[in-house]
């Protein structure tokens, strides 16, 4: 029996039909990768996970990520980061709860970011029956294929300068301030604006407006418009696909050739509550 992959008719993402508490074996691994790779996003539907299992099937995919913000890790668990908006007895939160407002890809500042973020939904916010806090995923693969020629030829070999400390937060974000032993483990980092996938060779944009600061060889009077250029060409919406989450789903995307958006449609005491593994990546090429 083959895989059940049902596409969902947008620029990117699929349902795998596969329940993740079994055991796994290597063809039915690669034929998920495979799947994977084909959709950039995927969503295993209903999926009952202990911790544990979460971190193997992740782990699969490569070495993972012990996320900088440590204080909401899990403990016993730190490959798990705890995404949430609810607060503990003591009025603290439990999670961040400001993950993906703007839009981003997770870990460009590093010199090896994720290869792809596996995200598993314990409690979704609702209002009158409907789930709320979607998630808005688009494909930059689909936006450099678009882009014209001339452009694509302007930024062959181009590199655009990536910083953490630069990322848009919320007004009044709850997260902590970045420590000075965090800034310096996260120094400036320039990658390829266009990146070759490691496992498919297919070209993706890969630039976003609010954590590159610069283009190597460029005057910053020229790279931030640049910058900001292709990163409204990313998010069109003839490149997006829109996720809609139900509890129990295990969603997983890939960081080289998308971008996301979580939207923040819903507060206390409507509850969102995410568990998150990251996988490590190769150096951008």
């Amino acid at each position: 029996m083959g895989l059940s992959v049902k596409q969902s008719g947008a620029a990117l993402g699929a349902e795998i039909g596969f329940d993740l508490s079994r055991d796994m074996d290597e063809r039915q691994f690669r034929e998920i990768e495979t799947a994977f790779h084909d959709n950039i996003v995927v969503v295993f539907r209903g999926q009952t996970l202990s911790n544990a299992r979460h971190i193997e099937f992740s782990r699969r995919f490569g070495e993972l990520e012990i996320h900088i913000v440590r204080k909401y890790l899990l403990p016993d668990h730190p490959e798990i980061l705890r995404i949430s908006n609810i607060r503990d007895e003591n009025g603290e939160q439990i999670g961040l709860a400001d993950a993906g407002f703007t839009w981003h890809t997770d870990t460009s500042y590093l010199r090896r970011p994720s290869r792809c973020s596996l995200l598993h939904a314990k409690e979704v916010p609702e209002r009158d029956g409907h789930s709320i806090g979607d998630t808005v995923f688009t494909n930059t693969v689909a936006a450099y294929e678009a882009l014209p020629d001339g452009m694509k030829k302007a930024l062959n070999g181009r590199k655009a300068i990536h910083r953490y400390s630069e990322r848009k937060r919320i007004a009044n974000s709850p997260r902590p301030k970045l420590t000075k032993a965090q800034l310096d483990a996260t120094p400036d980092v320039a990658h390829p604006i266009v990146r070759t996938h490691p496992g498919t060779g297919r070209k993706a944009l890969y630039v976003t407006e609010g954590e590159c600061i610069g283009i190597e060889g460029m005057p910053e009077e020229d790279a931030r418009p640049l910058i900001a250029e292709l990163h409204a060409h990313c998010i069109r919406e003839e490149f997006q696909y829109r996720h809609k989450w139900q509890v129990g789903d295990l969603l997983m995307w890939d960081n080289a050739t998308s971008m996301h958006l979580a939207i923040c449609d819903y507060q206390l005491p409507e509850r969102r509550l995410m568990y998150r593994t990251t996988v490590i990546g190769d150096v951008p090429i």
